[in-house]
């Protein structure tokens, strides 16, 4: 069953920087990136933000998302769940635990590129020590 694409985007201060939160639901797939802004950003500089750089948004892996059954809202509800998340600070811990997968995938990722930069060095060394041995043999 495919649902409604949803996503939100939530900015807060992260001491010393402003950061949002963007968090996208499609398919039953969670997936959620954080942008870090300098100072705080205005609405229109988010949405100029987002407009530009949405190729370059960097999500992590989807996780299984919950099925909520999709349901009409009365509209006053909905403005009261729409003020009550304003009120709400901070992420979602559903959120910090996606970006806190996210970081320790790259950072086993990273581990993984180095180690191999690594061995390619120590072998590109090795080599140019056996062609050194070789060359001296030869008595160049």
């Amino acid at each position: 069953m495919s649902t409604i694409p949803q996503s939100s985007l939530t900015i807060l201060f992260e001491a010393p920087f402003w950061i949002g939160i963007y968090e996208r639901t499609d398919n039953d797939k969670y997936e959620v990136c954080k942008i870090t802004f300098g100072s705080e950003p205005k609405d229109y500089e988010v949405y100029d933000f987002l407009l530009k750089n949405w190729h370059k948004l960097k999500f992590g892996h989807p996780i299984q998302a919950e099925t909520a059954i999709e349901r009409k809202i009365n509209p006053k509800r909905m403005q009261r769940e729409i003020h009550s998340q304003l009120q709400n600070e901070g992420i979602g811990t559903k959120a910090q635990q996606a970006l806190k997968l996210q970081h320790e995938q790259c950072k086993l990722e990273r581990k993984l590129k180095s180690r191999e930069q690594k061995e390619a060095e120590k072998d590109r060394r090795f080599a140019i020590r056996q062609e050194k041995k070789k060359a001296k043999h030869r008595g160049r």
